[in-house]
Formats: structure tokens, C-alpha cells, sequence
């Protein structure tokens, strides 16, 4: 019998906890990562307020300096510690399969120096369409439709960019190039960067709409991911009968894989705060496990390196953390966490290598405290042991350590 009916992780996107202890080894900007610290430096530079995480236990996490304005709590509600990431990458995919059980040993392709010609030229040839070569480097996404969009709209050629993730993105105006002709582009780059030395996480379609100076993102983004390498914690579960809720890109970083209930995109982080509490309050949810992604944090404010805006997203978030509890049954446990850094106070716009905050709660604990420090992947090994599933490849339980 399971000890928890259903379990709910939540991954605040790119909300690290102070740099991890191989942390010099990734570099920002020319910059090694070895004194980032997302939550650490918001909290000291603009001030932070999120009394709903600080009672559950987010000041009680060990750290050599305190969270500034994150006091500790003499009695929490819940659990809490810091994971450190075992894998080679500090990027979403890497961190979101590490917490599901996979060790990944060798790093996905980047371009910091944008794509190679080869690659261009055969999208160009596929689509009968230019690329302009100017976008074709690390770039935010609204930025670079901001700069290039209006080109776009005149000559009708593709954006093609990418990130501190082994991404590709191609923007395209809806009115200009239609929905079904981006998807097909997007489907052949991922045809074309299956191995390496292109090898890439992912593919995304970014359509937007507006005219200069006024364009907006749509919902209509599609991230085409490779698949896990090994079964995850996810894939366990589905073959074992049990339901598995992703709301936000969750279903996309795994490919669908191992997800036999996908609850869509989220629109913004409010939106996949409402599509969980729905999803938790669905009458054919009895047991089982949901997991969602908030990204705002990442790619609205982490690469944006803005530290204000990234201090009220965890305010919002904090602000409607109650709304998830009140969702919850005497016999659930909610787990934050996050999937690696994104420090806005740092040098360059790239991921940082720290150490995620993990919080549990659940209205059935009759206790509280400090966890040892672990992997991301224990999140994985808890989640099994709980469901009565084997594990992935790596991880420990601390299922014994939630009463």
C-alpha cells in the first residue's frame, strides 16, 4: 500500500539554491559558476517574500551564508533539503531526466557560436526558405523577434536561434509562415539532429503574432525532444498501471514517454498553477503521480538576467502556493523543487550549475525537518519506492524520512 495516494512534484524552473560543489567546471560568459546563486543573490540584491515557502521549510536549507530575507523556521510544516545534480549538463532536459532517474554522462550539443552551415543550407533546401543569418547565435526569444521580425514579415525568411540549452528554435509569425509549414520545418531539423555533433535536445516552433514593436509569443509553441535513453521513473509507473498527470512542457522534455495523461502547455506560470489544481481536483485522479513545469522564472526572467522580475515570479508563485495546498488530500504530498540555475544576478544569460531547494508537504505529516543533502535523482527513487515500482538508474529513497 502506498504511503502517499498521490504524489505532485512541481519544478520551479531554473530557481537554484547557491552553486554546486562542481560548479567551476561550467562556465557563463567566460565566467566559471562558482559563485552563482539564484535564490541567495535575489534575496540579497531586490529582496524576497515567500512566507508560504519559508514555512514549509525553504530558509531551513543548509547553506554556508542564509538566505537573506528567507528566515528559518523554528517549527516547519514540511521537509526540506538541497540536491545536487550528478549529471554532465546543466540544462533543462539533463536536470528533468537526472530527477526521473537517468544519469546522463555525456552532455548534449550546444552552438555558442550559432549553427553550422551545413545545418542551415539543409533547412534552407527542405523549406525553400532563406534563414537569416544574423539571428543564427544565442539569443533571447523575444529579442529576437523584436530585431528580426520585422525582416521576417518583408522577406518571409525563417529565424532560426538558440539558447544556453541544445536547443533550436525557429520563430515564425503565424500570418507569415503558417502553423502546419513551421511544425513540418521544425519535424525535418529534428530529423537532421538525431547525433552528433548536432546532436540536440530539442526542436522548438516559437509562432508569434503582432506587428513591429508589438509582437507576441502564442501558445502554439511545439518542442519536438529526443526520447530518454534508458526507462525513467515515469516509464515505471505507466507500465505498472498508474497515472501520470504532466502539465506544462513536462511531456515534451520526455518525449511522452512513460506520461499517459498530457494536460497540455501552460501559457504562463498562472496558467499551470490553475491547470494543476484542476488536475488534482479530477474525480478519476485517486492515485498516482502529476508533475509539472513553471518556466517564467527561466525564460521570461532568468536569461533576461532581470532580477526584480524574477523576485515577483516567486512572489506569485508563493502568493497561490496555498491554492495547491488547499488542493491537496489528507494522503498527498507535494514536492518543489527545481531543475538547475539560472542566476539573474550573473555574467552572460546561461544556466548556472547549483544545487535545487526541494520542499515537501503533505497534510498527513506528523513531523518536520532537515533532509541530507542528496541527488536530484532521490526525488526519482522516492517516487518509486512510494508507488512499489523498481527505480531508474540511480537515486536513493527518502521515503522513510516524510512522516
Amino acid at each position: 500500500m502506498s504511503k502517499f495516494k498521490r504524489m505532485h512534484l512541481v519544478v520551479l524552473d531554473s530557481v537554484g539554491i547557491g552553486a554546486a560543489p562542481d560548479a567551476n567546471n561550467f562556465v557563463n560568459a567566460g565566467v566559471p559558476d562558482g559563485a552563482s546563486d539564484t535564490l541567495g543573490h535575489i534575496s540579497k540584491t531586490v529582496g524576497l517574500n515567500v512566507p508560504n515557502m519559508a514555512k514549509i521549510g525553504l530558509g531551513n536549507i543548509p547553506r554556508e551564508v542564509p538566505l537573506k530575507t528567507v528566515p528559518a523556521e523554528s517549527n516547519p510544516t514540511g521537509y526540506a533539503t538541497k540536491l545536487q545534480e550528478v549529471s554532465l549538463g546543466k540544462d533543462t532536459m539533463t536536470g528533468h531526466w537526472e530527477i526521473m532517474g537517468l544519469n546522463i554522462t555525456e552532455p548534449f550539443d550546444t552552438f555558442w557560436n550559432g549553427f553550422p552551415e551545413e545545418i542551415i543550407t539543409k533547412i534552407e533546401e527542405f523549406s525553400r526558405r532563406k534563414v537569416i543569418r544574423e539571428a543564427n547565435k544565442p539569443y533571447s526569444g523575444t529579442a529576437v523577434i523584436d530585431d528580426f521580425g520585422p525582416r521576417q514579415m518583408e522577406t518571409g525568411e525563417l529565424i532560426i536561434y538558440t539558447s544556453a540549452d541544445p536547443v533550436l528554435q525557429i520563430a515564425a509569425h503565424e500570418d507569415i509562415i503558417p502553423l502546419d509549414e513551421l511544425y513540418r520545418i521544425c519535424e525535418y531539423a529534428r530529423s537532421i539532429t538525431l547525433e552528433r555533433p548536432a546532436l540536440l535536445g530539442r526542436i522548438i516552433a516559437r509562432p508569434y503574432v503582432g506587428e513591429p514593436g508589438n509582437f507576441t509569443r502564442t501558445a502554439n509553441r511545439r518542442d519536438l525532444a529526443v526520447s530518454p535513453f534508458a526507462p525513467t521513473v515515469l516509464d515505471k509507473l505507466n507500465e505498472a498501471g498508474i497515472d501520470t498527470y504532466a502539465v506544462g512542457k513536462i511531456n515534451d522534455i520526455f518525449n511522452g514517454a512513460g506520461i499517459n495523461h498530457d494536460m497540455g502547455h501552460n501559457k504562463s506560470n498562472s496558467h499551470g498553477m490553475d491547470t494543476l489544481i484542476k488536475t488534482m481536483g479530477l474525480p478519476e485522479f485517486q492515485e498516482g503521480f502529476s508533475f509539472t513545469n513553471l518556466v517564467d522564472f527561466d525564460a521570461l526572467y532568468g536569461h533576461r538576467r532581470n532580477a526584480h522580475g524574477y523576485r515577483d515570479c516567486l512572489h506569485e508563485f508563493d502568493e497561490r502556493l496555498p491554492e495547491i495546498i488547499a488542493a491537496m488530500r489528507e494522503d498527498d504530498l507535494l514536492m518543489i523543487t527545481a531543475d538547475h540555475g539560472n542566476d539573474p544576478t550573473y555574467a552572460g544569460t546561461d544556466h548556472t550549475r547549483e544545487y535545487i531547494p526541494f520542499l515537501a508537504y503533505s497534510p498527513s505529516f506528523k513531523g518536520n525537518g532537515v533532509i541530507p543533502v542528496g541527488h536530484f535523482s532521490d526525488i526519482s527513487a522516492t517516487i518509486a519506492e512510494n508507488f512499489g515500482v523498481e527505480k531508474a538508474m540511480i537515486g536513493e529513497s527518502f521515503l522513510d524520512k516524510l512522516n
